[in-house]
């Protein structure tokens, strides 16, 4: 291919990708939310200019420079990077296969997205960071130039990074399991390259030598980025080759699940069917496992971290959000978008009648029992004595009584569907009203607790929690029947939101 053609078509698949998000039939209503992540990203752009500030100052005058200090952790920062960008970024595999109709070679088009995935802007974000801390740290020491180089030194790290990412993504998108295996690298290499070693810290000292190495625009600094940079890239090449045909043929490796008829349901009646389906969605459905397999994770690393540890000694409304956080978090990205599940076959639900009102009760029944995982995680707290029994309970109870019930209402005005065998990232998109819906289920509990506790004591705020939860508990019938009489009014809009978006 002439070098020509390659431009052009490079820069037809950057205009396309641009379109991209425009062209999607649910851009209206994505238009508020585009304009809330825009608020989000500027909230966060202006914390790390003051967050760069405030290290400056924080280091200054110290035994170390404070561009050492921050440096030698680099590998936090690449971490933290690393994690983001699950919420952030796709793969170029699901991004090529339209243009796999084309006559366009599969080489040039794995080169140009892997081009662009070390080229995006979200590899620039870090610098609302490194830019006013390197202002004030480095040229008094390197000058203009070693400042040059130390954003440029951090830039290509994090493009570096975003490779490791793609790696690693595309190796949990083919199981999801695969993500025990980043955490335990960055958890070896941590311990052994800062807290094993204590005194000569090779991690954090070979951190340093490498950023000063840029700020004096070393050679060795520049080849080190080289030849971590041409085997990534490969190794990415080969495996996006791969996700490429197994997006096109749909050949992801599904497990085989083995029937079960889950017989002891049956006397359930029309609720005991709907139970069984969902303990079959969350089984079989990638979105619906992946939705459930990482707010579990959610809840056990927080709980263990809480329990096993110091870092939020001090805290009080940190022993609060995470009381709160790991009883709720399940239910917020499972309820979030409930009947958008069952809007692929929404039409075969509205032939009989009250079925709707059947499924509901199924929905919160499961919901219910699967409170019954964040209370064993939580007992490894009480355990260790951070929280009482009677805390735990409090947060259980109003969970079931207040948060579901709240979340429950999406039920009426949710009208787009997800699709099941689509990654997590491109299942559906959340509109304003699911995300501030979300926001408020997750924060306003540990509000309302934080208050409580302000005002009387730990056992008090507990049992009021655990009384307002109780109270909504019992009353499930009269909510749930109030909410599916307000879907059956709106039923046909919904019906017809549900099938332009499959």
């Amino acid at each position: 291919m002439d070098y020509s053609r390659a431009r052009l078509l490079y820069h037809q698949i950057s205009h396309n990708q641009r379109l991209q998000t425009r062209r999607h039939p649910m851009f209206e209503k994505n238009l508020a939310m585009k304009i809330f992540g825009y608020i989000f990203i500027a909230f966060w752009a202006v914390y790390l200019v003051v967050l760069g500030v405030s290290v400056f100052y924080a280091f200054d005058g110290s035994s170390l420079e404070a561009f050492d200090w921050v440096d030698g952790g680099m590998i936090w920062f690449l971490a933290i990077d690393f994690w983001v960008r699950f919420a952030m970024q796709e793969t170029p595999a699901q991004n090529i296969k339209q243009y796999k109709l084309l006559n366009i070679p599969t080489k040039f088009l794995l080169n140009t997205f892997l081009l662009r995935m070390g080229l995006q802007l979200y590899n620039f974000f870090w610098a609302f960071f490194f830019v006013p801390f390197g202002i004030l740290a480095i040229p008094q020491f390197y000058g203009i130039s070693g400042f040059i180089g130390f954003i440029v030194g951090w830039w290509l790290m994090f493009v570096l990074n975003s490779y490791w990412y793609l790696l690693w993504r595309t190796l949990i998108n083919r199981h999801f399991l695969m993500f025990i295996l980043p955490l335990l690298i960055y958890g070896v290499v941590i311990f052994f390259g800062i807290f094993y070693d204590t005194e000569n810290q090779w991690l954090f000292q070979g951190s340093i030598l490498l950023m000063r190495g840029f700020c004096r625009w070393n050679i060795f600094s520049w080849l080190f980025f080289v030849v971590l940079l041409i085997p990534l890239f490969g190794i990415n090449h080969h495996y996006q080759k791969m996700a490429i045909y197994v997006e096109i043929a749909k050949t992801e490796v599904v497990k085989q699940v083995k029937t079960n008829n889950m017989t002891f349901l049956d006397k359930f009646g029309v609720i005991g069917e709907y139970l069984k389906l969902e303990l079959k969605s969350m089984v079989r459905n990638l979105v619906v496992r992946k939705q459930f397999l990482s707010g579990t994770l959610c809840m056990l690393m927080l709980c263990g971290l809480f329990s096993f540890s110091d870092i939020y000694e001090g805290m009080p409304f940190m022993r609060i959000f995470i009381c709160i956080y790991c009883f709720t978090c399940l239910g917020v990205m499972t309820l979030t978008t409930i009947m958008c599940a069952e809007g692929n076959y929404i039409d075969g639900l509205m032939v009989r009648k009250e079925t709707v009102l059947a499924l509901l009760k199924a929905k919160y029944y499961f919901q219910c029992l699967v409170l019954i995982i964040p209370f064993l995680f939580s007992l490894m707290p009480i355990i260790e004595g951070k929280i009482t029994l009677m805390m735990a309970l409090g947060c259980l109870f109003f969970t079931s009584g207040v948060v579901f019930p709240f979340l429950f209402q999406l039920a009426v005005y949710n009208d787009s569907t997800i699709h099941l065998n689509e990654k997590l990232t491109k299942a559906g998109r959340d509109t304003k009203v699911q995300m501030i819906m979300s926001a408020v289920a997750l924060f306003l509990p540990m509000l309302i607790m934080y208050i409580f506790v302000q005002s009387f004591n730990d056992d008090i705020a507990a049992i009021l929690m655990m009384g307002i939860g109780l109270v909504g508990t019992v009353l499930h019938p009269l909510w749930l029947r109030n909410i599916y009489n307000r879907f059956m009014q709106r039923r046909y809009k919904n019906m017809d939101g549900y099938r332009n978006s499959r």
